[in-house]
């Protein structure tokens, strides 16, 4: 058996890979297949408010991950799946995962020793962006976003301060876009 991906409808990985386990199921294939995983992670967002909020961000919008061995009767009830476009692969032939690809992706969705998951914080800015600080300091001033550092959760923006660039790290939750 190997890995494999699976190019499925947009934004309904889990209902077809729910479809795929009863239809496996039904046609008495369980030996044919392993696990079927959506490739996910766990990211830090916050509200408006700032309340810090965790929830599981597709890596691969529109592909499952399937571990499994090709036979003619597994590859056609795959195929015939609804919701299933096709396995990713040449010449219409499915092509296996490279074992450390899969070591990557599988890791991050297990947790570590100590029972947490490495977390990541999503900010919604890139350099470059035109911000307004809504809390702090320096409430209603603009800026332009110079620095994210997803680590951290913060943002380095550049505000002009009585005609004088000046840079001024503040938290993401503290600016909005303009």
């Amino acid at each position: 058996m190997d890995w494999y991906i699976i190019k499925v409808a947009f934004n309904r990985e889990d209902s077809i890979r729910d479809s795929l386990h009863k239809r496996i199921k039904l046609a008495g294939l369980e030996d044919c297949f392993g696990e079927i995983v959506i490739p996910t992670e766990d990211v830090v967002t916050f509200t408006r408010n700032g309340t810090r909020r965790v929830v599981k961000r597709k890596l691969y919008p529109g592909y499952l991950m399937a571990y499994m061995a090709i036979t003619d009767d597994s590859w056609f009830l795959v195929r015939e799946t609804p919701g299933v476009g096709d396995f990713t692969g040449s010449g219409g032939k499915p092509t296996p995962m490279d074992p450390a690809d899969v070591a990557k992706i599988v890791k991050k969705q297990e947790p570590d020793e100590d029972g947490d998951k490495p977390m990541k914080t999503s900010i919604p800015y890139r350099a470059g962006d035109r911000v307004r600080v809504k809390e702090g300091n320096f409430q209603n001033l603009e800026g332009e976003v110079e620095k994210v550092d997803e680590a951290n959760g913060r943002v380095t923006v550049i505000i002009s301060i009585f005609g004088r660039s000046t840079p001024v790290e503040l938290d993401h939750w503290q600016i909005e876009q303009l």
